[in-house]
């Protein structure tokens, strides 16, 4: 279990989250539209890739989040003042980011990835791996009390969806075909998290990290 430091951490940033903004959103995100995968075409397209490319998490998701339960909440309109128009519409719309043509598909750098939305610290660069799709991939959480899974039956297929408990937002999959020594595969848009390398922890307020890195 990650250690009481974190949790320390987490609860500062949903703090200073709510505090910037106290209006409450308790609806559900709806999955985005304008994506070039949105359509039926576009996801038989997806499912015929080359061999050996897995093209689940290439599609988006369409699942129901219970935003109630959520620490921090925000309307779509304050969303979009805080993200980029590409982290609202995979964060939270449900859309996917073009595979290898996002910020960290072939990020090596060690750090902390933080959900983009409330800078709860989701994943260690140390269980980062190269997946072959594109997509950022991670043997495990740092916590996996901070990412929450979903059942989706969308495009006709069965997969788990995973999204941050702390803010709702959309990250990606989870797939049973990952590495030793979990076997899990997480499927991360780029979009979803925002990276802080491990010199500059200390600058951004999280120096207290390096001692959990180390």
């Amino acid at each position: 279990m990650i250690s009481r430091l974190i949790y320390t951490l987490v609860a500062l940033a949903v703090v200073a989250g709510v505090a910037a903004d106290m209006k409450m959103n308790t609806s559900t995100p709806a999955p985005a539209k304008s994506d070039s995968t949105d359509s039926p075409n576009a996801a038989k397209a997806a499912l015929a890739c080359a061999p050996g490319e897995r093209s689940a998490c290439g599609l988006p998701s369409n699942v129901v989040i219970d935003m109630s339960k959520t620490a921090v909440q925000r309307t779509d309109a304050e969303w979009k003042a805080r993200l980029t128009p590409m982290q609202f519409r995979v964060a939270r719309q449900q859309g996917t980011e073009p595979p290898f043509r996002n910020e960290y598909w072939n990020h090596h750098a060690d750090g902390v990835y933080f959900a983009v939305g409330s800078d709860t610290p989701l994943f260690d660069s140390r269980d980062k791996f190269d997946s072959g799709t594109g997509w950022p991939s991670f043997t495990k959480p740092i916590e996996p009390a901070f990412v929450a899974e979903t059942r989706d039956s969308s495009w006709g297929m069965e997969r788990v969806e995973v999204h941050s408990a702390v803010d709702g937002s959309h990250l990606g999959h989870v797939f049973p075909d990952g590495p030793a020594p979990t076997g899990q595969r997480y499927c991360i848009n780029s979009a979803s998290l925002r990276f802080i390398p491990q010199d500059k922890l200390a600058a951004e307020g999280y120096g207290k990290f390096l001692d959990e890195l180390k």
